[in-house]
């Protein structure tokens, strides 16, 4: 009898525990249901003070819009390259100077801006606004780009700006010439229209981002500190409108990069004593290194998806997906976990999901019958914005498991800081609404840089920092691409949420009529020919962002 009624008591406690498993997932499951029909990230955001509905008319006559393309051909022609932080081609530097002042005489000329040449070739220019209560902004591009050879597969001199199909080629063109001379032919244009801001605001323009900005963006920083500046926020180059790109979702994103991933790179070497290939040890120094080369790959950098700002993307798109995937995005509280083990499948968007690691050199022996007593390899690591530079090196470091062999940090930082982007931030709602008013059909949503920009050297200045440029991009083309896929990250600095594009078309943001196409992305890419159809409407849209954009912020 005690029998039985022990099992009965077992079977009413399991049923006490199922009903009660029951009801908490009905309960995750309305409140998920409830969340995906009423969530709405741009729930109560109302018309501020300083948003402007009426701009100042942006009309080019034929002169003009010739005279900005020859501009533009100009300073893509100018071979401006930062091959390491010692090599910079200052003859091109001092021509790209040249240019500048002769392209754009009223914002050298005007008694209203002030200009200064920092570090021999970086420019820093200041505009006051007539409201000295109002925080200043900054602006920032960069002038160098990174070595281009035409044997690497471009079909166009890579500095010849030649126009082929409707599509100007040219390194440059993109990365990050489009922004130079799009800022300061906006300027230009609105000083000769006599406009004043009551919003004053600074330029940047460096001249070895490229090499990491070590001479020309930190100096300009050095500058600004010692005028005691701090800013409302800073725009750079970084993330772009993806039409097409994210699988499911309605319509292009424009995405607002609101952080950067983290940097570092990691020395590990194993030194032996040398000897004869007729008499080898059990173990060498090329194959301990390369065991903890392996480990390093086989047991990857914890998962973090939904931990960073990549959470706010998916939520801030999540309205325009279909269900089930809305259901999804709606409810990233529930499903980071799922959708991240979906994500690390693929290299371009495990990138959004964890610290990525990569072997990017190694380097030993001289002889082939001879056993190397040193080896070396170089570890580059993307670091996620929920870790920290110390915790990846101890994370290495036990990963490796080997006291022979030794961990160097060569270089390294943090991940940025995340930038506001609720509905109280001025940065972002500034270029939220200029960007929604240039392409009303696009969804704005914050993203994560994985690479990195001059804007990184500005935290000191500006609690917000934001990266975006108003380029177009579309999938299609990437079969087409046969070789150095992964140059793409470093030249464009531009990647967000699923795919990596080795295919690159935009219309050049800044110039009315004429597209811009990025040819081979680092040292050997080829692009096929193919000639986008894109309407005047978006043309017009483009050529209106900068203006629209200044216009705005500063009225």
């Amino acid at each position: 009898m005690t029998e039985r009624s022990a099992t009965l008591n077992i079977l009413k406690f399991v049923k006490i525990v199922s009903f009660s498993l029951l009801l908490v997932i009905l309960a995750f499951f309305v409140a998920a249901t409830v969340r995906t029909l009423t969530f709405d990230v741009n729930a109560g955001l109302q018309l501020a003070h300083w948003e402007k509905t009426n701009n100042i008319a942006s009309d080019i006559n034929q002169h003009q819009r010739e005279e900005l393309l020859s501009n533009f051909r100009d300073a893509i022609r100018i071979p401006t390259v930062s091959t390491t932080e010692t090599q910079l081609n200052t003859t091109a530097l001092r021509e790209f100077d040249g240019l500048l002042r002769k392209a754009f005489p009223t914002v050298f000329s005007s008694h209203l801006v002030q200009h200064e040449v920092v570090a021999n070739y970086s420019h820093l220019f200041w505009v006051p606004g007539s409201d000295l209560a109002l925080v200043p902004y900054m602006l920032l591009a960069h002038i160098d780009v990174v070595p281009a050879e035409e044997r690497d597969g471009w079909e166009a001199p890579p500095f010849s700006a030649k126009e082929i199909d409707g599509f100007i080629y040219g390194r440059g063109t993109i990365d990050n010439k489009q922004s130079v001379m799009g800022i300061l032919q906006a300027l230009e244009y609105l000083l000769i229209r006599g406009y004043s801001p009551r919003r004053g605001f600074f330029i940047g323009l460096g001249h070895d981002e490229e090499v990491s900005g070590f001479q020309g963006a930190m100096n300009i920083v050095r500058v600004l500190k010692k005028k005691g500046v701090q800013l409302a926020f800073v725009l750079d180059e970084g993330l772009a409108v993806l039409d097409g790109v994210i699988s499911g979702l309605q319509g292009p994103a424009a995405l607002i990069g609101i952080s950067e991933k983290g940097l570092a790179t990691v020395k590990l070497s194993v030194s032996k004593a040398p000897g004869h290939s007729s008499m080898p040890p059990s173990e060498s120094s090329i194959g301990i290194l390369a065991g903890a080369v392996k480990r390093l790959e086989d047991n990857p950098m914890p998962r973090l998806f939904g931990e960073g700002p990549e959470r706010g993307t998916f939520e801030h798109l999540a309205h325009k997906f279909k269900l089930p995937l809305k259901f999804v995005m709606s409810n990233m509280w529930l499903f980071s976990p799922l959708l991240g083990r979906v994500m690390e499948r693929r290299p371009d968007t495990n990138a959004f999901v964890r610290t990525t690691t990569a072997i990017t050199m190694f380097n030993s022996g001289v002889k082939v019958n001879i056993l190397p007593s040193q080896a070396e390899a170089y570890v580059n690591l993307r670091i996620h914005s929920a870790q920290s530079l110390q915790e990846v090196l101890e994370l290495i470091q036990s990963t490796v498991g080997d006291e022979r062999v030794k961990m160097e940090l060569v270089d390294g930082f943090d991940p940025l800081p995340v930038s506001s982007y609720d509905e109280t931030s001025f940065g972002f709602q500034i270029i939220k609404k200029t960007v929604l008013d240039q392409f009303p059909q696009v969804t704005v949503a914050p993203g994560i840089c994985i690479g990195n920009t001059d804007s990184r050297h500005y935290t000191d200045l500006a609690k917000d920092i934001y990266r975006f440029a108003p380029t177009w991009f579309r999938p299609g083309d990437a079969q087409s691409v046969l070789a150095n896929e992964g140059a793409v990250l470093v030249e464009l600095n531009l990647l967000s949420i699923t795919i990596v594009h080795q295919t690159v078309v935009t219309i050049c943001p800044f110039h009315h009529g004429v597209y811009c196409r990025l040819a081979p992305a680092n040292f050997s890419l080829f692009l096929p020919g193919r000639k986008r159809t894109i309407s005047e409407d978006m043309l017009q849209q483009l050529w209106l962002w900068p203006h629209s954009f200044l216009h705005t912020v500063l009225d």
